[in-house]
């Protein structure tokens, strides 16, 4: 390319020739005009907008693109790049999720192109950095999601901006005056995006829900499950169509079902429970034969399909559980009246009936509807105390179904059940929803009893529609709960980073890798490592999921297994109940297609409810130390990373993080081999187990988080 000096002015003809070739040799990147003109050595403004009027030709005839705020990109075919899902981090990094690809590609704040998080975007590679990661530009937003964002609104004089609670929103939402609909300085409110030009820092968005005062509790809680994309209400056409349901039994009802009212039956549930949608019953045969029910709640025989309430759970997939509130699937004149097995009521039910020995051998088994009477209401604790003690109301009935249980329990790890049993979190809260303690709750043998004949009861259903009968020439369509094999890289990397505490595992498939697991979860029990390999153990597992396709549950070691017993809170217990029904009744197999995607859409709600629950759970940990600042306690290092030394209270067992930018004594770094975090100078070493004695410092309610610093 040629430049007259004298005149300080281009050639046109061979500016361009250099900037087509310049973009061909450089077409994943995109450059401003002042980056061009950099190459080109032009700093005159004359010389600048020659060029400037050749972009923009070149732009006209489809050989570049502009890609906003002055950037500039060879147009590259429809084919080109990869297509993924946005995984935006509170820094406004993003990670790009393609379908079939290990990695994801990174994408640096200045080369998103205003997407966000779970937007689909077409994303071109562009280089591969030292440490494997590979970086890319995403050049083209192929679908916006449709997710909405809670945070807080802050007024200014003619608009407002609302401070989103997500990490995975890092800029403030722009609201203008006519769409904050009427919502005040200091509430929490759910906002829909509907723009972000490329010229502007923040997008634009209105106001779609009041949620209420900022810091109350209700407010919060809806803010959580606003955030899920969650329902926190039923509408008026729900609750009303459920109150006309009439609940009485009639006598085709009785005509039509196996009358087991007077069985000797009882429910047990958690304390604070309000919806009991199973029930045992249990009487003796003959000398060392049991009749052993497993009832559940008839759902079905209310909610009728394509019925409003019936489309509603479909959409709900499953009820929500925080911390202070159950956000129920269906409305509460079904959940917690006519479909819960109250005591002293007879109800409709749903019951898998087996004749078994005292060795829990199943001599018999039937399916179909019934009516019961419960003669009594349990708490696990009421049980556990007949257990324990051998006196109580029903006692004869609760000690041999806990025996049997216990020889179901035995023989299902035996054959290669995993005993993966976390303590769970519990909160005692006021009349406010403010948390006053912490406390664990542990599996005892009263959780036992029942866990171990809802998992008969689910696997026999299971067994009963899917084991092929004679002269059957294909499978019937059915709903079945899978969990895959672990996958071998998983596992692999699993096993190669339990080599850091001194422990191996040699299997490499199928049930010894099972055998193993349970070998290894024994001997980390009560350990410091054990709350990190536990936690890495579940992920390196193969998620639970639903669908028609059986390939049976590694980690119950089944080899069918569906989810029957619960159809107060799962849809797709209500369509198991549904299918039974049909194929009970000689009915022809259903519709594979529709089933398939009702479990695609139950499979994923049961994951963001999940997250919901968890998020809750995280708020009120931050709650809970929220006047606690400042004070000292005593902890156990639960995790070590790059960024800093996670850290679990004694007391509580509420963990908190120690940012390696907060020890400022030293320059500490992380130590993978070692697991640990060391002082560069000083040589300090920090490893999990540790006990350490730590300040709270902060705590970000809008994050969830909850930073410590070492007290000494």
């Amino acid at each position: 390319m040629k430049r007259n000096k004298k005149t300080k002015t281009i050639n046109t003809e061979d500016t361009r020739s250099y900037l087509e070739n310049f973009f061909r040799n450089n077409h994943l990147r995109s450059y401003t005009l002042k980056n061009l003109c950099t190459r080109l050595k032009i700093s005159t403004q004359e010389g600048r907008e020659a060029v400037h009027a050749i972009l923009d030709n070149m732009a006209d005839e489809g050989i570049i693109s502009s890609m906003g705020k002055g950037k500039y990109q060879l147009k590259l075919d429809e084919e080109y790049g990869v297509t993924g899902i946005v995984d935006m981090t509170s820094s406004g990094i993003a990670y790009i999720v393609v379908d079939g690809q290990d990695k994801d590609i990174l994408v640096e704040s200045k080369n998103t192109l205003h997407a966000l998080n779970g937007d689909t975007v077409r994303v071109v590679p562009f280089r591969k950095r030292r440490n494997g990661v590979i970086e890319g530009e995403i050049v083209e937003i192929v679908r916006r999601s449709q997710k909405k964002y809670v945070g807080e609104l802050e007024l200014a004089n003619n608009h407002g901006f609302v401070k989103v609670d997500s990490k995975k929103m890092p800029n403030d939402i722009f609201v203008p005056l006519r769409d904050l609909k009427g919502a005040e300085n200091g509430y929490k409110v759910l906002v829909k995006i509907t723009d972000w030009p490329l010229t502007m820092k923040n997008p634009v968005g209105e106001v779609i829900d009041i949620l209420g005062k900022a810091g109350d509790n209700d407010t919060e809680m809806h803010a959580i499950l606003a955030e899920y994309d969650l329902p926190y209400r039923f509408s008026e056409e729900i609750n009303d169509a459920a109150e006309k349901i009439d609940g009485t039994i009639t006598k085709q009802d009785y005509a039509e079902r196996r009358d087991m009212r007077s069985v000797p039956t009882f429910t047990i549930d958690p304390a604070d429970a309000k919806d009991f949608d199973d029930a045992l019953s249990i009487r003796k045969i003959k000398n060392g034969v049991w009749e052993i029910g497993v009832h559940i709640a008839d759902v079905t025989h209310y909610v009728r399909p394509g019925s409003v309430i019936d489309t509603e759970a479909t959409e709900r997939a499953t009820s929500v559980y925080l911390v202070d509130r159950t956000i129920p699937m269906l409305p509460e004149k079904l959940s917690n009246q006519l479909c819960s097995l109250r005591p002293n009521e007879e109800k409709l039910c749903f019951s898998a009936i087996f004749e078994m020995d005292e060795e829990a051998n199943i001599a018999r088994e039937w399916f179909g509807r019934t009516v019961i009477y419960s003669d009594k209401r349990f708490t696990y604790e009421d049980a556990q105390k007949v257990i324990e003690t051998g006196e109580g109301e029903m006692k004869e009935e609760i000690l041999t179904l806990n025996n049997l249980a216990q020889i179901l329990r035995k023989d299902r790890f035996k054959k290669g059940s995993i005993a993966f049993e976390r303590d769970e979190a519990k909160f005692d809260i006021d009349e406010n929803g403010k948390p006053l303690s912490v406390y664990y709750k542990t599996m005892k043998e009263s959780n036992q009893l029942i866990e171990e004949f809802m998992l008969l009861a689910n696997r026999k259903v299971a067994e009963f529609v899917g084991r092929k009968k004679r002269g059957q020439k294909h499978e019937k369509t059915f709903v079945y709960r899978v969990h895959d094999d672990p996958s071998p890289e998983k596992l692999e990397d699993f096993k190669s980073f339990i080599t850091r505490f001194g422990y191996y595992m040699t299997a490499e498939k199928s049930r010894a890798v099972a055998k193993e697991m349970n070998k290894l979860l024994k001997n980390i029990h009560g350990k410091p490592e054990e709350n990190l390999i536990s936690i890495l153990a579940i992920r390196t597992m193969a998620k639970a999921v639903y669908t028609t396709d059986n390939i049976g549950h590694y980690g119950l070691a089944f080899d069918y297994y569906t989810h029957f017993t619960s159809p107060i809170r799962r849809y797709p217990d209500m369509m198991v109940h549904r299918l039974l029904a049909q194929y009970l009744d000689g009915g022809k197999s259903a519709d594979k297609e529709y089933y398939e995607n009702q479990c695609e859409h139950s499979s994923a709600m049961e994951v963001r409810a999940a997250e919901a629950e968890r998020a809750s759970i995280k708020y009120k940990m931050v709650e809970f130390m929220m006047d606690k600042i400042g004070n000292e306690f005593t902890g156990t290092i639960s995790g070590v990373t790059e960024w800093g030394i996670y850290v679990e209270l004694c007391e509580t067992g509420i963990e908190g993080m120690i940012s390696l930018r907060d020890m400022n004594d030293d320059y500490y770094y992380f130590d993978e081999m070692a697991y640990s975090v060391v002082g560069r100078k000083s040589e300090r070493k920090f490893t999990l187990g540790d006990s350490v004695k730590i300040k709270v410092l902060r705590a970000d309610l809008q994050r969830k988080q909850l930073d410590f610093e070492l007290s000494e």
